[in-house]
Protein backbone atom coordinates (compact mmCIF):
# COMPACT_ATOMS: atom_id res chain seq x y z
CA UNK A 1 0.00 0.00 0.00
CA UNK A 2 1.53 3.43 -0.64
CA UNK A 3 1.12 6.01 2.19
CA UNK A 4 -0.21 8.78 -0.63
CA UNK A 5 -3.67 6.63 -0.32
CA UNK A 6 -3.70 7.32 3.69
CA UNK A 7 -4.76 10.25 5.00
CA UNK A 8 -3.09 11.54 8.42
CA UNK A 9 -5.09 12.75 11.37
CA UNK A 10 -2.86 13.91 15.11
CA UNK A 11 -5.03 14.75 17.73
CA UNK A 12 -2.38 17.13 19.60
CA UNK A 13 -4.74 17.38 23.18
CA UNK A 14 -5.42 13.77 24.07
CA UNK A 15 -4.10 13.09 27.63
CA UNK A 16 -2.68 16.47 28.11
CA UNK A 17 -4.05 16.24 31.52
CA UNK A 18 -1.29 13.97 32.49
CA UNK A 19 1.14 16.21 32.86
CA UNK A 20 0.02 19.29 34.46
CA UNK A 21 1.69 22.72 34.20
CA UNK A 22 3.67 21.81 31.37
CA UNK A 23 0.65 21.64 29.10
CA UNK A 24 -1.18 24.47 30.93
CA UNK A 25 -0.23 26.94 27.75
CA UNK A 26 0.26 24.33 25.63
CA UNK A 27 -0.84 21.20 23.96
CA UNK A 28 0.42 17.56 24.77
CA UNK A 29 1.75 18.02 20.80
CA UNK A 30 3.69 21.13 21.48
CA UNK A 31 5.56 19.85 25.06
CA UNK A 32 8.90 20.45 24.21
CA UNK A 33 11.33 17.00 24.29
CA UNK A 34 15.44 16.20 24.26
CA UNK A 35 16.70 19.72 23.88
CA UNK A 36 15.16 20.70 20.19
CA UNK A 37 11.97 18.80 19.73
CA UNK A 38 8.13 18.77 20.87
CA UNK A 39 6.10 15.55 21.01
CA UNK A 40 4.22 16.27 17.42
CA UNK A 41 7.19 15.85 15.40
CA UNK A 42 7.31 12.15 15.86
CA UNK A 43 3.71 11.34 15.17
CA UNK A 44 4.59 13.52 12.02
CA UNK A 45 7.74 12.61 10.93
CA UNK A 46 6.77 9.12 11.12
CA UNK A 47 4.05 10.05 8.54
CA UNK A 48 5.89 12.42 6.28
CA UNK A 49 8.74 9.12 5.96
CA UNK A 50 5.70 6.55 5.12
CA UNK A 51 4.92 9.05 2.35
CA UNK A 52 1.69 10.07 3.69
CA UNK A 53 1.40 13.54 2.28
CA UNK A 54 -2.41 14.93 3.98
CA UNK A 55 -2.11 15.38 7.38
CA UNK A 56 -5.01 17.10 9.63
CA UNK A 57 -3.80 17.89 13.10
CA UNK A 58 -6.88 17.92 15.63
CA UNK A 59 -6.78 20.47 18.10
CA UNK A 60 -9.17 21.77 21.33
CA UNK A 61 -7.26 24.40 22.98
CA UNK A 62 -4.36 26.26 24.30
CA UNK A 63 -3.45 25.90 20.14
CA UNK A 64 -1.17 28.80 19.97
CA UNK A 65 2.06 27.07 20.29
CA UNK A 66 1.37 24.49 18.66
CA UNK A 67 0.46 26.79 15.49
CA UNK A 68 3.72 28.53 16.05
CA UNK A 69 5.56 25.22 16.01
CA UNK A 70 3.67 23.42 12.95
CA UNK A 71 3.17 26.32 10.82
CA UNK A 72 2.52 25.18 7.34
CA UNK A 73 4.66 22.26 7.97
CA UNK A 74 7.53 23.31 5.99
CA UNK A 75 10.36 21.20 8.17
CA UNK A 76 8.04 17.87 7.11
CA UNK A 77 7.48 18.97 3.75
CA UNK A 78 3.65 19.11 3.86
CA UNK A 79 4.02 22.87 2.22
CA UNK A 80 1.95 21.92 -0.41
CA UNK A 81 0.01 23.19 -3.23
CA UNK A 82 -2.04 20.02 -3.36
CA UNK A 83 -2.40 17.93 0.49
CA UNK A 84 -0.26 18.87 2.94
CA UNK A 85 -0.45 20.21 6.64
CA UNK A 86 -4.26 21.22 7.85
CA UNK A 87 -4.77 22.29 11.29
CA UNK A 88 -8.03 21.09 12.47
CA UNK A 89 -9.60 23.31 15.26
CA UNK A 90 -12.59 22.64 17.46
CA UNK A 91 -14.85 25.19 16.02
CA UNK A 92 -16.87 24.13 12.77
CA UNK A 93 -19.89 25.04 10.72
CA UNK A 94 -21.69 22.24 12.84
CA UNK A 95 -20.42 22.87 16.08
CA UNK A 96 -19.31 26.28 18.44
CA UNK A 97 -17.99 23.67 21.46
CA UNK A 98 -14.75 22.58 22.20
CA UNK A 99 -14.71 19.02 21.40
CA UNK A 100 -15.54 16.57 24.32
CA UNK A 101 -14.26 12.98 22.64
CA UNK A 102 -12.31 11.52 19.98
CA UNK A 103 -15.89 10.47 18.44
CA UNK A 104 -17.05 14.29 19.03
CA UNK A 105 -13.79 15.29 17.59
CA UNK A 106 -13.66 13.16 14.32
CA UNK A 107 -17.24 13.50 13.53
CA UNK A 108 -16.86 17.57 13.43
CA UNK A 109 -13.95 16.71 11.23
CA UNK A 110 -15.97 14.60 8.86
CA UNK A 111 -15.88 17.52 6.19
CA UNK A 112 -12.11 17.25 5.95
CA UNK A 113 -12.46 13.46 5.56
CA UNK A 114 -15.33 13.62 2.78
CA UNK A 115 -12.80 16.00 1.03
CA UNK A 116 -10.04 13.48 1.18
CA UNK A 117 -8.73 11.73 -1.58
CA UNK A 118 -7.73 9.36 0.57
CA UNK A 119 -8.73 5.46 0.81
CA UNK A 120 -7.12 5.14 4.22
CA UNK A 121 -7.06 7.33 7.22
CA UNK A 122 -4.54 6.66 10.24
CA UNK A 123 -4.74 7.98 13.78
CA UNK A 124 -2.56 8.74 16.12
CA UNK A 125 -1.75 10.44 19.20
CA UNK A 126 1.28 12.66 20.72
CA UNK A 127 1.73 11.36 23.40
CA UNK A 128 4.01 8.21 22.45
CA UNK A 129 7.72 8.88 21.61
CA UNK A 130 8.39 6.52 18.54
CA UNK A 131 10.02 6.00 15.28
CA UNK A 132 8.02 3.54 13.38
CA UNK A 133 8.01 3.13 9.31
CA UNK A 134 4.43 3.11 8.74
CA UNK A 135 5.15 1.75 5.26
CA UNK A 136 5.26 -1.79 7.21
CA UNK A 137 2.13 -1.23 8.87
CA UNK A 138 0.51 -0.14 5.74
CA UNK A 139 1.62 -3.92 3.92
CA UNK A 140 0.81 -5.79 7.03
CA UNK A 141 -2.88 -4.39 7.34
CA UNK A 142 -3.51 -5.07 2.92
CA UNK A 143 -1.68 -8.12 3.38
CA UNK A 144 -4.24 -9.74 6.23
CA UNK A 145 -7.19 -8.33 4.81
CA UNK A 146 -7.85 -6.33 7.79
CA UNK A 147 -10.81 -3.55 8.29
CA UNK A 148 -8.53 -2.14 11.37
CA UNK A 149 -4.79 -2.09 12.17
CA UNK A 150 -3.96 -0.93 15.45
CA UNK A 151 -0.43 -0.72 16.28
CA UNK A 152 0.57 -2.07 20.07
CA UNK A 153 3.31 -2.94 22.19
CA UNK A 154 4.23 -5.08 25.08
CA UNK A 155 5.25 -3.27 27.87
CA UNK A 156 4.48 -2.06 31.58
CA UNK A 157 1.12 -0.77 31.74
CA UNK A 158 -0.04 3.22 31.68
CA UNK A 159 -0.94 4.24 35.38
CA UNK A 160 -2.44 7.52 34.68
CA UNK A 161 -3.88 7.34 31.11
CA UNK A 162 -7.88 6.17 30.94
CA UNK A 163 -9.47 3.10 28.22
CA UNK A 164 -6.47 1.74 27.48
CA UNK A 165 -7.01 -1.13 24.98
CA UNK A 166 -5.27 -3.94 25.60
CA UNK A 167 -4.88 -7.12 23.83
CA UNK A 168 -5.99 -10.41 25.35
CA UNK A 169 -6.00 -12.90 22.83
CA UNK A 170 -4.21 -12.66 19.35
CA UNK A 171 -4.09 -15.51 16.96
CA UNK A 172 -1.41 -16.82 14.83
CA UNK A 173 -2.11 -14.22 12.27
CA UNK A 174 -2.20 -10.88 14.29
CA UNK A 175 -6.07 -10.57 14.49
CA UNK A 176 -7.21 -9.73 17.70
CA UNK A 177 -9.77 -12.31 19.85
CA UNK A 178 -10.37 -11.01 22.76
CA UNK A 179 -9.32 -7.39 24.15
CA UNK A 180 -10.26 -5.64 27.47
CA UNK A 181 -10.04 -1.99 28.44
CA UNK A 182 -7.94 -0.84 31.86
CA UNK A 183 -7.16 -4.52 33.00
CA UNK A 184 -5.72 -4.35 36.28
CA UNK A 185 -2.34 -5.72 34.92
CA UNK A 186 1.17 -4.65 35.64
CA UNK A 187 2.44 -5.57 32.14
CA UNK A 188 0.60 -5.99 28.72
CA UNK A 189 0.09 -5.57 25.03
CA UNK A 190 -1.58 -2.52 24.61
CA UNK A 191 -2.37 -0.51 21.80
CA UNK A 192 -0.93 3.02 21.30
CA UNK A 193 -4.03 4.73 19.80
CA UNK A 194 -2.46 4.30 16.04
CA UNK A 195 -5.61 2.80 14.35
CA UNK A 196 -5.32 2.24 10.29
CA UNK A 197 -8.69 1.73 8.75
CA UNK A 198 -10.62 2.72 5.44
CA UNK A 199 -11.91 5.95 5.45
CA UNK A 200 -15.84 5.07 4.66
CA UNK A 201 -15.26 2.74 7.97
CA UNK A 202 -14.53 5.57 10.17
CA UNK A 203 -17.76 7.41 9.22
CA UNK A 204 -19.42 5.23 8.93
CA UNK A 205 -18.59 4.05 12.36
CA UNK A 206 -18.13 7.63 14.15
CA UNK A 207 -21.28 8.92 12.43
CA UNK A 208 -23.15 5.41 13.88
CA UNK A 209 -21.64 6.72 17.27
CA UNK A 210 -22.54 10.09 17.46
CA UNK A 211 -25.96 9.61 16.99
CA UNK A 212 -26.37 7.43 19.86
CA UNK A 213 -24.43 9.71 22.32
CA UNK A 214 -21.94 7.78 22.42
CA UNK A 215 -18.38 8.95 23.79
CA UNK A 216 -15.05 6.36 23.97
CA UNK A 217 -13.80 5.50 20.70
CA UNK A 218 -12.64 2.36 22.48
CA UNK A 219 -15.76 0.96 24.43
CA UNK A 220 -18.50 1.83 21.52
CA UNK A 221 -16.40 1.49 18.57
CA UNK A 222 -12.86 -0.44 19.02
CA UNK A 223 -14.38 -3.07 20.89
CA UNK A 224 -17.75 -3.89 19.19
CA UNK A 225 -15.09 -3.91 16.05
CA UNK A 226 -13.37 -7.13 17.20
CA UNK A 227 -16.17 -8.72 17.94
CA UNK A 228 -17.67 -8.28 14.26
CA UNK A 229 -15.08 -7.10 11.76
CA UNK A 230 -11.33 -8.06 11.64
CA UNK A 231 -8.91 -5.99 13.70
CA UNK A 232 -5.32 -6.82 13.80
CA UNK A 233 -2.69 -5.69 15.57
CA UNK A 234 0.76 -4.81 14.54
CA UNK A 235 3.64 -5.23 16.98
CA UNK A 236 5.68 -2.73 17.63
CA UNK A 237 7.66 -3.72 20.66
CA UNK A 238 11.13 -3.67 19.02
CA UNK A 239 10.69 0.11 18.34
CA UNK A 240 11.39 2.37 21.29
CA UNK A 241 8.66 3.45 22.67
CA UNK A 242 7.89 5.76 25.38
CA UNK A 243 4.24 6.25 26.50
CA UNK A 244 3.92 9.69 28.61
CA UNK A 245 1.50 9.66 31.09
CA UNK A 246 2.88 11.65 34.05
CA UNK A 247 5.04 14.03 34.75
CA UNK A 248 7.31 11.41 36.01
CA UNK A 249 7.03 9.46 32.90
CA UNK A 250 8.16 12.51 30.75
CA UNK A 251 11.13 12.86 33.01
CA UNK A 252 11.69 9.24 32.95
CA UNK A 253 11.60 9.15 28.86
CA UNK A 254 13.68 11.94 28.47
CA UNK A 255 16.80 11.17 30.99
CA UNK A 256 16.44 7.45 29.52
CA UNK A 257 18.00 9.25 25.92
CA UNK A 258 20.63 9.93 27.93
CA UNK A 259 22.05 7.03 27.22
CA UNK A 260 23.45 6.22 24.20
CA UNK A 261 20.93 2.86 22.87
CA UNK A 262 18.29 4.51 23.48
CA UNK A 263 19.08 7.48 21.41
CA UNK A 264 20.29 5.12 18.37
CA UNK A 265 16.75 3.03 18.60
CA UNK A 266 14.74 6.52 18.57
CA UNK A 267 16.41 8.64 16.70
CA UNK A 268 17.95 6.17 13.64
CA UNK A 269 19.64 7.46 10.72
CA UNK A 270 17.22 6.17 8.11
CA UNK A 271 14.13 7.18 10.49
CA UNK A 272 14.89 10.97 11.16
CA UNK A 273 12.84 13.03 13.18
CA UNK A 274 11.97 16.45 11.75
CA UNK A 275 11.19 20.13 13.68
CA UNK A 276 11.07 23.36 12.83
CA UNK A 277 14.64 25.13 13.68
CA UNK A 278 15.23 28.23 15.69
CA UNK A 279 18.18 29.93 14.04
CA UNK A 280 20.94 30.17 16.73
CA UNK A 281 24.96 30.52 16.81
CA UNK A 282 26.83 27.86 18.36
CA UNK A 283 26.64 26.87 21.74
CA UNK A 284 29.41 28.78 24.16
CA UNK A 285 30.92 26.93 26.68
CA UNK A 286 33.55 28.99 29.70
CA UNK A 287 36.32 28.40 30.86
CA UNK A 288 35.41 26.55 33.91
CA UNK A 289 32.29 25.05 32.33
CA UNK A 290 32.26 20.87 32.86
CA UNK A 291 29.80 18.79 30.77
CA UNK A 292 29.26 14.92 31.61
CA UNK A 293 26.57 12.99 29.95
CA UNK A 294 24.16 15.95 28.98
CA UNK A 295 22.50 16.75 25.67
CA UNK A 296 22.82 20.43 25.06
CA UNK A 297 21.31 22.61 22.14
CA UNK A 298 22.36 25.51 19.79
CA UNK A 299 21.81 29.11 21.10
CA UNK A 300 22.92 28.51 25.01
CA UNK A 301 25.93 29.48 27.13
CA UNK A 302 27.19 26.92 29.70
CA UNK A 303 29.63 28.61 32.46
CA UNK A 304 29.13 26.05 35.26
CA UNK A 305 28.87 22.20 35.54
CA UNK A 306 25.97 20.16 34.20
CA UNK A 307 25.52 16.46 34.71
CA UNK A 308 23.17 14.24 33.53
CA UNK A 309 20.70 17.03 32.01
CA UNK A 310 18.49 17.76 28.63
CA UNK A 311 19.28 21.65 28.09
CA UNK A 312 17.05 23.36 25.12
CA UNK A 313 17.91 26.92 22.82
CA UNK A 314 19.33 30.03 24.69
CA UNK A 315 19.59 28.29 28.18
CA UNK A 316 22.11 30.16 30.45
CA UNK A 317 23.58 28.29 33.00
CA UNK A 318 25.93 31.26 35.24
CA UNK A 319 29.28 30.61 37.18
CA UNK A 320 29.48 28.52 39.62
CA UNK A 321 26.21 27.17 38.77
CA UNK A 322 26.00 23.37 39.37
CA UNK A 323 22.97 21.63 37.50
CA UNK A 324 22.25 17.87 37.98
CA UNK A 325 19.54 15.26 36.20
CA UNK A 326 17.51 17.96 34.60
CA UNK A 327 15.84 19.12 31.99
CA UNK A 328 15.94 23.17 31.59
CA UNK A 329 13.78 24.25 28.66
CA UNK A 330 14.21 27.37 26.18
CA UNK A 331 15.81 30.40 27.18
CA UNK A 332 15.93 29.40 30.99
CA UNK A 333 18.13 31.60 32.93
CA UNK A 334 20.32 29.45 35.74
CA UNK A 335 22.38 32.18 38.33
CA UNK A 336 25.56 32.08 39.24
CA UNK A 337 26.61 29.37 42.61
CA UNK A 338 22.65 28.43 41.97
CA UNK A 339 22.19 24.25 42.64
CA UNK A 340 19.37 22.45 41.49
CA UNK A 341 18.86 19.08 41.10
CA UNK A 342 16.22 16.74 39.31
CA UNK A 343 14.27 19.74 38.39
CA UNK A 344 12.07 20.43 35.40
CA UNK A 345 11.97 23.90 33.98
CA UNK A 346 9.53 25.06 31.64
CA UNK A 347 10.50 27.97 29.20
CA UNK A 348 11.75 31.56 29.83
CA UNK A 349 12.48 30.41 33.77
CA UNK A 350 14.80 32.21 35.95
CA UNK A 351 16.87 30.89 39.02
CA UNK A 352 18.65 33.52 40.80
CA UNK A 353 21.95 33.59 41.87
CA UNK A 354 22.51 31.19 44.86
CA UNK A 355 19.19 29.53 45.02
CA UNK A 356 19.10 25.65 46.30
CA UNK A 357 16.61 23.30 44.72
CA UNK A 358 16.48 19.79 44.69
CA UNK A 359 13.90 17.38 43.85
CA UNK A 360 14.37 13.35 43.32
CA UNK A 361 14.47 10.83 40.39
CA UNK A 362 11.11 9.87 41.52
CA UNK A 363 10.03 12.86 42.11
CA UNK A 364 10.95 15.87 40.05
CA UNK A 365 9.88 19.18 40.67
CA UNK A 366 8.28 20.86 37.91
CA UNK A 367 8.47 24.57 37.50
CA UNK A 368 5.85 26.37 35.07
CA UNK A 369 6.83 28.98 32.39
CA UNK A 370 8.13 32.35 33.93
CA UNK A 371 8.82 30.70 37.18
CA UNK A 372 11.35 33.32 39.18
CA UNK A 373 12.84 31.76 41.90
Amino acid sequence: MNGKKVLGMIFANIHEEVLGTLTDQRTMGSVPFCSRYRLIDFPLSNMVRSSVTKVGVVTNANFNSLMDHIGTGKPWDLSRKNDGLYLLPPYSINSVTMWGNRIDAIYGNLNFLEHSNQEYVLLADCYNVMSIDFSDVFNAHEESGADITIVGVKAKMPENIQSILVFDKVDENGRIVEASIDPAVDEAYYSTNIILIKKYLLEELVTSAHSKNEVSFQRNIIMKCIQNKRVYAYDATDCFVGTIDSVQSYYDISMSLLQRENRKKLFKNDCPIFTKERDDMPTLYGMQAQIKNSLVADGCEIKGELENCIVFKGVKVEEGAVVKNSILMQDTVVGQNAKINCIIADKDCNIKSGVELSGASNYPVCLAKDTRI
